[in-house]
């Protein structure tokens, strides 16, 4: 295990420069604070974009689920691809094209200042539930590897996340992204080649997954999961491609820029969907009795077989890597979350707040308030991880899967649908919201899938059964009465009384006129191909020493290839920003 607490140590150390490198950058504006002024590339848009969809669930409660359920898992990340797809082809550069700073500014311009007032608040107090649910499985992870406490280590990890997203706002978050993409590419890929040698290769581990591989075991009705399959595709555009995830791409500095890094986050997400999953596949086969070591885990204990797999197949030290890894997941959700809310809270309620009162402060100063908000943002976040913790009975697959469908998506159908329906009543939004929290509620309370099931004929539902029809009605029930709420409130509109009629036009000009980058664009391109070619050649060089730990010939050839691959990355970096300097 020293080999592993070195590696994580370095780990650390590297992003928090990371943030001390970037911070300089951060320091001009709340907009560069906020969005980086709207001045980066696509490959770090894209990374950033791919992480904020991926965070430590995935090699935590999504394993566990690979590893009980097999192949179901995939959909709901297939489901993922397909969104950023249709960001590249619809979405993406349009948002860009707002020409805001934070989401919540975009719903002002769509829905006038109200509905801004209010998704500020519900999206502010959703942001802490979503990032406590990250940083809650970082935390199961972690204490399993460390056998430290859960909550002591909740508040370590979310603590440092904290520092470096207050000290460098987006242009450190994205540029984090940037490097912890690489670093979950290269234990996903080692992984999975490991895993695929040890199970004798991809059709053994298919045919010999126990259960059965594509519908897995506790399935006694396959159209339920053909069904999940279908509502998981509407539901992740409606949760990846709305006005408030928009600030995955209010970042670039142009349309295409834009469009490119929902294209880049469609194929990491592609690729990955097969590449993550490997592992927890091979070890249902080759360790069957993986999560028996993590009782203390309760019903989370399979949560935590990516972690044995990697003890148990991989050289010394790449559990170090992976727990790298985890950690570059979950600060990339939770740095994200931290930032997106400072910038809501600041332009949307605080500077709303002194206008109202014909007070003003200066730019300098509300960044130093936006990065108060960050850090006690980051307190609340810790403290939602420690109470989910403390719910024993869920998986993190189905806390996260319940807090998505319940929570996140009645407050998003309003701010995807109406980019598309433009004619609407002032109090359809959060109308709409309302009835959304209300559909959640019945399917949860009344209409459950055991009342559907019998409405139907559908008999002897499983416990696995029973979860996917939950969420198939619920993202069902948002799809057809949700939406189909916020879609009927056009018969109400007004157009004499609409007082953010103006502005609603201006906004859906915006959306048709694409933005280009000024003439000062190539300086920021200099500057971040050369700052994150110097951090990723870093990252190449320590991951190059790791070779030096005893471990078989493999194993260290293992970590000289992923070096390399690193290495020739960041050199190409460094000799772009050569080139863009010139060329300026």
């Amino acid at each position: 295990m020293f080999y592993d607490y070195l590696v994580i140590a370095v780990y650390f150390v590297m992003i928090l420069s990371v943030g001390a490198i970037f911070a300089r950058m951060a320091e001009k504006s709340t907009s560069d604070y906020f969005r980086g002024g709207g001045r980066m590339l696509w490959w770090m848009v894209g990374a950033t974009a791919f992480m904020a969809q991926f965070s430590a669930v995935t090699f935590t409660g999504a394993a566990g689920k690979a590893f009980a359920d097999g192949f179901a898992i995939s959909l709901v990340y297939i489901a993922n691809t397909f969104a950023y797809f249709v960001g590249w082809a619809f979405f993406a550069h349009r948002f860009r094209q707002m020409r805001v700073d934070t989401p919540t500014e975009a719903v002002r311009r769509r829905f006038g200042h109200g509905n801004e007032l209010f998704f500020s608040w519900a999206l502010i107090i959703f942001s802490f539930l979503n990032a406590g649910v990250w940083l809650n499985a970082l935390g199961v992870f972690s204490s399993a590897v460390f056998g430290a406490d859960i909550s002591v280590t909740i508040v370590v990890i979310g603590l440092t996340v904290v520092f470096v997203s207050v000290l460098s706002g987006a242009w450190g978050v994205v540029a984090s992204d940037f490097v912890q993409t690489l670093v979950v590419a290269v234990i996903s890929v080692a992984c999975a080649i490991v895993a695929l040698v040890k199970v004798g290769g991809p059709v053994e581990m298919v045919s010999n997954f126990p259960g059965g591989f594509l519908v897995g075991p506790n399935m006694n009705h396959t159209m339920i999961l053909v069904g999940t399959f279908l509502f998981f595709i509407p539901k992740q555009i409606i949760t990846i491609m709305n006005l408030h995830d928009s600030f995955r791409f209010l970042t670039a500095k142009d349309s295409e820029n834009a469009r490119k890094a929902s294209l880049l986050a469609m194929t990491l997400m592609g690729v990955g969907t097969i590449i993550w999953f490997i592992p927890p596949w091979a070890a249902a086969t080759l360790y069957p009795d993986a999560a028996a070591g993590y009782s203390e885990l309760g019903s989370k204990a399979a949560d935590a077989v990516y972690l044995e797999f990697t003890r148990l197949a991989m050289p010394a030290g790449t559990v170090g890597l992976l727990m790298a890894a985890l950690f570059a997941a979950s600060m990339s959700s939770m740095d994200s979350a931290l930032n997106k809310n400072a910038g809501i809270f600041i332009r949307s309620i605080y500077q709303p707040f002194l206008a109202r009162r014909n007070r003003k402060k200066d730019d300098k100063k509300l960044l130093r308030i936006s990065q108060l908000i960050s850090f006690l943002s980051g307190l609340l976040v810790i403290a939602a991880a420690l109470f989910f913790a403390s719910l024993k009975e869920l998986s993190l697959f189905e806390l996260m899967m319940s807090v998505s469908t319940m929570v996140q998506v009645p407050l998003l159908v309003p701010l995807l649908f109406g980019i598309f329906v433009k004619k609407t009543p002032a109090w359809a939004s959060w109308a709409t919201v309302a009835v959304g929290f209300f559909v959640s509620w019945l399917v949860m309370n009344v209409f459950t899938a055991d009342v559907f099931a019998s409405m139907v004929g559908i008999e002897s539902l499983t416990d696995r059964e029973t979860v996917d029809m939950n969420i198939i009605l619920t993202i069902g029930g948002h799809l057809f009465i949700t939406a189909g709420f916020f879609c009927a409130t056009t018969l109400f509109y007004n157009e004499a009384t609409d007082i953010n009629k103006v502005e609603t036009e201006r906004f859906f000009e915006d959306l048709k006129t694409p933005y280009i980058a000024d003439d000062q664009q190539d300086e920021a391109d200099s500057q971040q191909r050369h700052k994150l070619g110097l951090m990723v050649m870093t990252m190449g060089a320590a991951i190059m020493l790791m070779s030096l730990i005893p471990n078989p010939l493999w194993g260290r050839f293992m970590f000289l290839i992923c070096a390399s691959i690193i290495l020739a990355i960041g050199f190409m970096l460094k000799k772009s920003a050569t080139q863009v300097a010139v060329n300026s």
